[in-house]
């Protein structure tokens, strides 16, 4: 009995020790903690200014400021603009998606328009990591001129939120810490989660639908073959970079066998005739060395 208290009391020691130093981790990650929040913050603040720029470029607007963005609550941002503009929701749509999947926290989130004069909402869609939660209707209708606020409400990750206190700087040390104790912790796999809404690519005015080869340029809908789509997607990943014209041929034609040089300047030539809708998108010609989507603005 008296060894066995020895071994209790072995114990006792052993996990006291482990709680104190615990707890000196979790002080001492707090300064971190601090300096995090603040870069989220800031970088989640130039996403959104950067949201309103896209949007004001898209209604032809290349002079009038994205007042600065306003945080309304924890985690509810609004977007404020100088003047009166006009939206499309289908490209304030694939605008928020392509810019806030960068934002960790924004895998869930509600967007509303508000209008300025009334505080009524003109428009509103909820965005979720999983596409068939979405909420998203009346896309095709253009939104008249008018005075707008761009509310973007963040839904937080559950417990593990700055809110809630929680030291994120500290896991890799618990988690160390952890190991030594049990002697059964296994390493876990980093998941990123893949980007949902990669089927709309927006391009200056110009909204790329990938999914349905679908290009929309100022209500205009044009649709597109199936060797147009693969030909613009290429160059919609790599904007304003030239991509060689023995690259093109490669991944276009590659899998039926056969090379067709001038068909490739067929294509372009459809593309550019497409595109010519928007005059502040074109593809150009890099001698010798191939092509470039240039995009201004």
């Amino acid at each position: 009995m008296f060894d066995s208290l020895i071994r209790f009391s072995g114990k006792g020691k052993y996990l006291f020790g482990l709680m104190l130093v615990l707890f000196i981790a979790l002080i001492c990650a707090i300064p971190g903690m601090t300096d995090n929040e603040g870069f989220d913050l800031a970088r989640r603040e130039m996403l959104l200014r950067k949201i309103g720029h896209e949007l004001l470029l898209q209604s032809g607007d290349r002079t009038s400021r994205v007042l600065p963005i306003k945080k309304v609550a924890a985690n509810e941002y609004q977007i404020q603009f100088d003047h009166e503009f006009t939206f499309n929701p289908i490209t304030l749509i694939s605008t928020t998606k392509r810019l806030l999947v960068k934002d960790p926290m924004a895998n869930n989130y509600v967007v509303k328009v508000l209008n300025l004069k009334d505080s009524s909402v003109t428009y509103g869609y909820a965005i979720s990591q999983h596409k068939e939660d979405e909420i998203i209707a009346c896309i095709g209708r253009k939104q008249p001129k008018a005075s707008y606020i761009i509310d973007i409400k963040l839904k937080p990750k559950g417990i593990i939120t700055k809110k809630n206190g929680y030291l994120l700087g500290s896991l890799p040390f618990l988690a160390f810490v952890g190991f030594i104790f049990f002697r059964s912790v296994k390493p876990q796999k980093t998941s990123y989660n893949k980007n949902q809404h990669e089927d709309l690519i927006t391009l200056g005015a110009a909204v790329f639908d990938t999914e349905s080869r679908k290009l929309t340029i100022n209500e205009k809908v044009m649709q597109l073959t199936g060797t147009e789509t693969r030909l613009l997607l290429i160059f919609a990943k790599s904007p304003n970079e030239i991509i060689e014209r023995s690259r093109l041929q490669k991944e276009i034609w590659e899998d039926e066998g056969v090379i067709v040089g001038r068909s490739l300047d067929m294509f372009i030539s459809k593309l550019r005739k497409k595109l010519e809708a928007d005059p502040h998108i074109n593809i150009v010609v890099i001698r010798t060395k191939g092509y470039r989507l240039e995009i201004k603005g």
